[in-house]
């Protein structure tokens, strides 16, 4: 049946599809019947929140007639000292993704484009297209590259012009993993107009050990079109409570408080990430929980000559020789739900969260009965 509505929309709106999430543990249990299902889709924390943070969960549980603190003044302040940062640089969103749209709404518009790559975060192109912006994708690097499907920096510049107010960069990227060296990232800055807001995502920086990675927030007092995007959702396990925050010059912050809706982040989301923040047993936990696993995982997927995409995050994306999707359908019957990432433009290719010691050796054994 024809949408009655549909003429009525942005024409980006039209042609968009919704963002497809990790398939939930009920609905695989609805549909197949199945039981002790493990989640290993969405990148999430196989430890879970910081025992901290639910306590204090726990005893704000009290407080829920009131409104949380719109202005999420305590986070702020954690946020502030740990990066050394202004209070007027931060803003708190539902989620790094709710900053992505702010950023789509405060700065783009028909007429106007965003620059990211191919096989970048699948969010880029809907808050692009819902403004009615023009999404400029350019190609990433070949397969033989020594990033492959990574960023192609220079291919991004070239589709920089002078309408061009936005430019995604994921690093560590989702969902191929691929990173960028803190040189040739800040290169890429250093050569961009200065009308060009540089979005950096960096959900996974967390988890990432390399030496030549970016410490990219001593950058923000350099370029003032640098905003830095980063989320409670992954090493800190608070997916289901959505919180994240940008840093950057506070022109642009200002600019972003005055879309923001009032009240867009809730009490126990607020209090969970300030606690979070202060127990650092359990992130150095978790960090080292992925170190072990992701050995574990790369050393399997050598044995079984199972081709990889390197990743410094908390996911591994791979290829078996069989159609993905046919892999990933095998995978759900077995109680185990990892991602296709067909979406991403890499059918060929499944993504797999790292989890716990368990969970891996669980997966793995599925998979090698699926293989032979």
């Amino acid at each position: 049946m024809n949408n009655r509505f549909e003429s009525l929309a942005l024409s980006g709106v039209r042609s968009l599809r919704p963002y497809e999430p990790g398939k939930p543990i009920s609905e695989l249990e609805r549909e197949y019947g199945v039981k002790n299902i493990i989640k290993l889709a969405s990148n999430e924390n196989p430890l879970g929140p910081s025992p901290v943070a639910l306590e204090k969960c726990r005893d704000s549980l009290r407080e829920l007639q009131l409104y949380p603190d719109g202005n999420g003044f305590a986070l702020k302040q954690a946020l502030a000292t740990m990066h050394d940062v202004e209070l007027s640089c931060i803003t708190i969103g539902n989620g790094s993704n709710e900053i992505l749209e702010l950023v789509a709404r405060t700065f783009l518009a028909p007429g106007l484009n965003a620059v990211f790559s191919q096989h970048a975060f699948a969010v880029y192109p809907i808050v692009t297209q819902a403004v009615g912006a023009e999404s400029r994708i350019t190609p990433a690097n070949k397969p033989d590259h020594e990033m492959p499907y990574g960023h192609d920096l220079a291919a991004m510049r070239e589709q920089v012009n002078e309408d061009t107010r936005v430019v995604f960069i994921a690093n560590p990227n989702n969902p191929t993993g691929t990173w960028l060296r803190s040189d040739e990232l800040e290169s890429f800055l250093s050569n961009l107009p200065r009308h060009v807001i540089v979005v950096l995502d960096e959900a996974y920086v967390e988890y990432v050990l390399e030496t030549e990675y970016p410490d990219s927030i001593p950058w923000l007092k350099k370029y003032p079109n640098l905003l830095i995007t980063r989320t409670f959702s992954k090493v800190y396990g608070l997916a289901g409570l959505r919180i994240g925050y940008s840093l950057c010059h506070p022109e642009l912050a200002d600019l972003l408080n005055r879309v923001r809706q009032p009240f867009n982040t809730n009490t126990l989301a607020q209090v969970a990430a300030v606690a979070a923040l202060s127990d650092r047993e359990h992130l150095q936990k978790s960090i080292t929980t992925n170190q072990q696993g992701m050995l574990m995982l790369m050393e399997a997927f050598a044995q079984m000559k199972i081709d990889t995409i390197p990743s410094v995050a908390n996911f591994i994306s791979f290829k078996t020789g069989k159609p993905g999707a046919e892999v990933y359908e095998q995978l759900l019957r077995a109680g185990i739900i990892i991602r296709p990432i067909s979406n991403y433009g890499l059918p060929d290719f499944l993504r797999v969260t790292i989890g716990s010691t368990s969970e891996n050796q669980r997966f793995l054994d599925a998979l090698q009965r699926i293989l032979t």
